[in-house]
């Protein structure tokens, strides 16, 4: 089993900033990526941004050049800086961590809710 605490999520107003964090812990093999996932109401969850135990990055469209994606290290952490945060970007986010096996394990979600 996989254990994930994660942490930061809140109210902002539009163009704000917060900081998720995501610690995972438990029988982690072989970890391929760590990332953030986000589902808005009434829409699928999609990708926000994910790393590599090598420092690659990938970034939803949506995102890029607003939101850094760090960590996905040996200490199985990893955070998302969000800023110029808009109203769609209100979901629920989810910690995600994938195994070179390609195992998919959640956190329980944080919610984002970015609203005046």
């Amino acid at each position: 089993q996989v254990q994930f605490v994660e942490s930061g999520g809140g109210l902002v107003q539009p163009g704000g900033s917060l900081r998720l964090s995501c610690a995972a812990s438990g029988s982690i093999y072989g970890i391929y990526t760590m990332g953030w996932y986000r589902q808005a109401p009434g829409k699928q969850r999609e990708l926000v941004a994910s790393i590599t135990t090598g420092g690659i990055t990938s970034y939803a469209d949506s995102v890029k050049g607003r939101f850094t994606i760090s960590g996905g290290n040996a200490k199985n952490t990893v955070y998302l800086q969000m800023n110029s945060l808009k109203v769609e970007d209100t979901a629920v986010y989810y910690c995600n961590l994938r195994n070179t096996l390609l195992s998919d394990y959640w956190g329980q979600g944080t919610q984002v809710t970015v609203s005046s």
